[in-house]
């Protein structure tokens, strides 16, 4: 374990930390009042992309937990300033949930591709609808590239991340990253305390995405947890390593509040 930085404000990865599927994790919730009631700021990082915004809080305040709309960090906000900002409208490759989030984008001007994790309408048609755009000169706008996440079944299943390298390959044009491990994601959530990255502690399942992305961005600490899509190594397979690894967020609670 690497000496810990102390603590001013919190980053918490969602599922396979505070949840899996609508299974609360022994003491999430416990654990998020202790560190609120320690005086830390909490924000909710997660590249889950096959809800709304507005249905993940809703699913956060049904499984019991205490947070804010403002508190919800996902990559739709990114991508959606990103488009406005440069005149585009989305050629959208996501999950039909997600689509609500997108509803009141332009409607004209040129496209770009919005990947997310598009689950069953990741076919064919839609792959090559995309890869066409692409091809004809679309920017490339992905709201994650994690390589899989532990679904529902208590199984792996394939993320968003396979299908933006497929894209990429086939149409030579990388794409521009909105989620974990972008470094501006951490950075915008860190900003929004009010603090400064190194002040910052975040508590996550996946070694790459989560822990290796909030490090080299240049958040302070990074625990790694037992728990969720983590499997035995994972703390070596990417650099940098994690801070600590540890076995939930209980034990992520204890730690955190004995360096606040």
């Amino acid at each position: 374990m690497q000496s810990l930085a102390m603590a001013r404000g919190v980053l918490l990865d969602l599922s396979g930390v505070l949840y899996d599927g609508d299974t609360v994790l022994p003491g999430a919730v416990a654990a998020i009042s202790r560190l609120r009631d320690a005086g830390l700021p909490i924000r909710f990082l997660t590249n889950t992309t096959r809800q709304a915004k507005r249905q993940l809080l809703a699913q956060l305040q049904r499984l019991g937990f205490d947070c804010a709309a403002e508190e919800v960090f996902t990559p739709v906000a990114a991508v959606r300033a990103w488009l406005q900002r440069n005149g585009h409208q989305p050629h959208l490759l996501v999950h039909p949930a997600l689509e609500e989030d997108f509803a009141d984008c332009r409607a004209e001007g040129p496209v770009a591709v919005v990947l997310g994790d598009a689950a069953e309408r990741f076919s064919y048609d839609r792959l090559n609808a995309a890869f066409r755009a692409l091809s004809n000169g679309a920017p490339f706008l992905a709201l994650a590239r994690n390589r899989f996440f532990r679904h529902r079944d208590g199984g792996l299943s394939l993320d968003a991340g396979p299908f933006v390298e497929a894209l990429e390959y086939a149409s030579g044009v990388k794409a521009r990253l909105f989620g974990k491990p972008a470094a501006n994601f951490f950075l915008a959530a860190a900003a929004s305390m009010g603090l400064e990255p190194k002040d910052v502690v975040m508590v996550g399942d996946d070694a790459e995405s989560d822990i290796a992305g909030a490090l080299a961005a240049g958040i302070g600490t990074a625990l790694l947890v037992r728990t969720g899509k983590y499997r035995d190594g994972d703390e070596h397979h990417f650099q940098p390593e994690p801070t600590a690894v540890i076995d939930d967020i209980r034990a992520a609670c204890a730690l955190i509040l004995h360096r606040a």
